[in-house]
């Protein structure tokens, strides 16, 4: 693949493995990102990504158990350690992205993240949903050169949007919020809309100058503990390892739709890359083989579905495996 270019530049396909090769904590080889310049990231999302912004935003501190097991203290995250979001960064050696809605001492050289708890693609112009949070970035976007210009600091170069990396995680919520109103049917039905607002992101986000996304399916709602203590178990639904069939197969409809978006825009977008990253098969088999990877109750958590203990999802074998499929996805 050759060494890594100065500055880290994301032309294709130079970047996209780099950054790929940046984030793999799990392969046999340690690899170490070698960037000369902080690599920019951009975080488009939901809860999975949300490293602060819902509580910035409306002025919460989660208490434990969130943060107890890495930052030993809340810290904006749904989450007692740390996202895949924070591990990415950890392996390009660079700080956590800082929420849009940080108004303390905020740091913007890195990138942003506008990932906020709840949201999903639809309905448009409500708080926090995708397409609010691409016009936050675009806002982002049209300010930030200027206001370096007058020597602000902490913030992204003109020529940095065009060089970044666009990360975007949603659809979980949309999935989820449907099943509560809507037949299986009706949310295969919906689907197709969910798909057309992450389009217009892409498209909003390739047209202010970025070229370079890194999209993440939804992983397999039907394994969640919430979703299987609210939609009860009934046996006929359940599959081989305990998970609703119906929230996941809507889930497998989601992705293989994300997918095709995915390849019908690659042509479409001149001189931009889109990797879609396969989740949906990365947390399954964490569920599935829950043993291989030291877990004995991978449903359980400390509420809804199994009782009152936690099983923590390893995040550092998500992202891990999360890069090789994007890998897998890239040469295909």
């Amino acid at each position: 693949m050759g060494a890594p270019k100065q500055g880290c530049s994301l032309m294709y396909p130079l970047f996209t493995l780099h950054v790929i090769f940046c984030t793999l904590p799990l392969l046999p080889l340690p690899v170490h990102c070698q960037c000369t310049k902080t690599p920019i990231i951009f975080n488009f999302g939901d809860s999975n990504s949300d490293t602060g912004g819902f509580a910035d935003g409306l002025g919460l501190n989660f208490a434990p158990p969130n943060g107890r097991t890495y930052f030993h203290q809340p810290a904006g995250r749904l989450s007692d350690g740390r996202l895949m979001i924070d591990f990415l960064r950890e392996s390009l050696n660079t700080s956590y992205l800082t929420p849009y809605l940080d108004s303390l001492g905020p740091n913007f050289s890195n990138g942003a993240n506008f990932a906020i708890r709840g949201s999903a693609t639809l309905p448009r112009f409500v708080p926090f949903s995708l397409d609010v949070q691409v016009s936050q970035f675009l806002r982002f976007r049209a300010r930030s050169p200027a206001l370096m210009s007058k020597g602000y600091k902490d913030l992204v170069g003109d020529g940095d949007f065009q060089n970044a990396l666009y990360t975007i995680d949603i659809g979980q919520n949309d999935l989820a919020g449907s099943f509560d109103y809507l037949t299986y049917a009706q949310v295969i039905d919906k689907i197709p809309s969910f798909i057309t607002e992450i389009k217009y992101a892409i498209w909003n986000i390739y047209q202010s100058g970025g070229k370079n996304f890194w999209v993440h399916n939804t992983g397999p709602l039907g394994c969640a503990p919430q979703k299987l203590a609210l939609h009860g178990q009934n046996a006929s639904e359940l599959d081989e390892h305990g998970c609703l069939h119906p929230l996941n197969n809507a889930a497998k409809a989601f992705n293989a739709q994300l997918r095709a978006l995915c390849e019908q825009l690659r042509p479409q977008l001149t001189n931009a890359t889109i990797v879609y990253v396969d989740l949906y098969s990365i947390k399954y088999d964490l569920i599935a083989n829950a043993p291989n990877y030291g877990f004995q109750n991978p449903l359980m958590a400390c509420c809804g579905n199994g009782g009152h203990r936690t099983t923590t999802i390893p995040i550092s074998i998500v992202a891990g495996l999360a890069t090789l499929f994007a890998m897998k996805d890239l040469s295909s």
